[in-house]
């Protein structure tokens, strides 16, 4: 439903676009976000992006001032852009919508919400940074 692309292996210090496209019911849901996922760990909240006036953001503390979550409601398309990347920031992204019934802001992005608060993932994309 969701499909994740831009995933690539780069070098410390560059930048990647990570694209989801989502059908328009995928879509069309409070708050799309991405998240990421390093061998043997849990999901890890990146980024969240809310439908709201203002499109309100949240950011993990390890991301902010380096990623930017935005959308394209013309494309269904969310989007991550990474910059400064470093070998921590290797796993396979995932995106993820839903109406984030119970959480707000930074809440959105625990661990459990991305099964909690989120209705359509996609498969992923990978990042290696090396």
């Amino acid at each position: 439903q969701l499909v994740e692309s831009g995933g690539d292996l780069v070098q410390p210090g560059r930048s990647l676009r990570l694209s989801c496209s989502a059908p328009g019911y995928t879509y069309s849901t409070y708050c799309l976000a991405w998240f990421r996922q390093a061998p043997g760990k849990e999901h890890q909240g990146v980024a969240v992006i809310f439908d709201d006036d203002k499109r309100t953001t949240s950011y993990a503390d390890f991301v902010k001032g380096r990623f930017t979550i935005s959308k394209d409601n013309a494309k269904n398309t969310l989007y991550l852009q990474m910059d400064n990347l470093n070998p921590e920031d290797t796993a396979m992204y995932y995106c993820a919508t839903g109406h984030c019934l119970t959480c707000t802001g930074g809440d959105c992005l625990r661990s459990e919400a991305y099964k909690e608060e989120y209705t359509y993932w996609g498969q992923g994309t990978q990042v290696t940074v090396s």
